[in-house]
């Protein structure tokens, strides 16, 4: 099912947005100064092209380790990345999914175009993995947290 979502979205507009998060990779690129947003850009492109079955989860969420990108430089990179392209793509994806709210059967992917759109804010300090995967990390933090909670009493 996942592979038909994906085929139709693509077909249907995820193209025109995965492309605009080219755009902005390349942008980044030339500047130089902005290689890891243009890297971070065509990463959540290929998640912009075939977004069923994905989902954007924060590294230090994953991997229960705090880097560069989870911490306070990686709030200051999302401020910069915001001012100067995450808006604009966020619009966009925010114009697609009233687009796709119209019909009763874009409604999936209107939802789709609000994660992008979420994304599309503040994407540093997250990663694109499977559904399970992100399932099953929010599982273990869980089981965790129970854990300590447990030992504190």
């Amino acid at each position: 099912m996942r592979t038909i979502a994906n085929l139709i979205w693509f077909l249907l507009g995820g193209v025109i947005m995965g492309l605009a998060w080219w755009f902005f990779g390349l942008l980044a690129f030339i500047s130089i100064v902005g290689i890891p947003w243009g890297r971070s850009c065509f990463v959540i492109a290929n998640f912009s092209f075939f977004p069923f079955g994905k989902e954007a989860i924060s590294r230090d969420e994953l991997t229960l380790n705090e880097d560069v990108g989870t911490g306070n430089f990686g709030m200051l990179g999302n401020v910069l990345w915001f001012i100067f392209a995450g808006f604009w793509l966020a619009i966009g994806h925010l114009f697609s999914a009233v687009a796709c709210f119209v019909t009763i059967i874009g409604i999936p992917f209107a939802l789709q175009h609000l994660k992008l759109a979420g994304i599309s804010i503040a994407p540093i300090g997250k990663t694109i993995v499977s559904k399970e995967v992100a399932a099953a990390a929010r599982y273990g933090n869980a089981h965790i947290k129970v854990q300590k909670l447990r030992s504190e009493k």
